[in-house]
């Protein structure tokens, strides 16, 4: 009777066995097959099966996973001192050597980015730092994508988020930007002067040719006063503007007196 229940029991140990050799891979991640310790295979998405207590199975994302990297303190070429943060985007191309070449391919791959952010940017200026920034995130994502190429990942992309400044820093950044716009609007104030007085000096010579335009602008003057100001304006009148009147006055008097 023991003998029975003991055949019994085989196919039931079995079945246990074969069931728990079943893996089920998600679309984004790759098995890595380990069979007595040595790289068997690697399996892709789907239902796979490997051999109980003989295969090992690794997964492994190839989603790009996106990873922040702590702020850190940072002496420039010109010996500023600043805290800078940034953000790696990278992803597992191949799943063998991010399995067997790196024991945790995201720790390393998070601490080869603070030392080469550090790095890098202690080899730059802070303008070139402020005013350059895409130039230093390609030259970060190089720099890390070229040790990490030997892992199996791919460094997509290097984003350098905020750079924080000493106090003392932004106030003498602020004063340099006030100090260059004040030099803008005196620029542009001089420029203005500039077109102005040769404006003027082009109405002087057209006004001397013409004096009868004079006339006409201190009557146009005149006209602005009286529509302008609500009080009594004295306001003196060149001679030369009765000159006509007189002129025409002294022809017909010296016309009459020849009759």
């Amino acid at each position: 009777m023991g003998f029975l229940t003991g055949i019994g029991l085989v196919p039931l140990i079995v079945i246990v066995i074969i069931l728990s050799g079943i893996r089920i891979l998600n679309e984004y991640e790759r098995g890595v097959i380990f069979r007595f310790g040595r790289i068997s295979q690697t399996k892709g998405p789907g239902l796979k099966w490997i051999i109980p207590f003989v295969d090992r199975m690794v997964r492994i994302s190839t989603r790009i996973v996106a990873t922040d990297v702590p702020p850190q303190d940072v002496i420039t070429k010109d010996n500023v001192s600043i805290k800078v943060n940034a953000v790696i985007y990278f992803r597992v191309m191949d799943p063998v050597k991010a399995v067997i070449e790196v024991e945790n391919y995201l720790y390393a791959t998070s601490q080869l980015s603070q030392t080469t952010l550090r790095s890098v940017l202690g080899q730059s200026e802070l303008d070139e730092l402020l005013g350059e920034r895409e130039k230093i995130n390609v030259q970060l994502q190089e720099i890390i994508d070229m040790h990490t190429d030997p892992w199996g990942v791919k460094v997509t992309a290097v984003e350098v988020k905020h750079v924080d400044l000493p106090q003392e820093m932004q106030r003498a950044m602020a004063k340099q930007a006030e100090a260059e716009r004040e030099r803008r609007a005196k620029i542009i104030a001089a420029d203005g002067e500039f077109q102005a007085s040769s404006k003027l000096s082009d109405a002087a010579v057209i006004i001397a040719k013409e004096p009868v335009a004079l006339q006409l602008r201190f009557l146009q003057t005149l006209m602005e006063v009286a529509a302008e100001n609500n009080s009594t304006t004295i306001f003196p009148v060149p001679i030369d503007l009765f000159a006509p009147f007189l002129e025409s006055t002294r022809a017909a008097k010296k016309a009459k007196d020849q009759e």
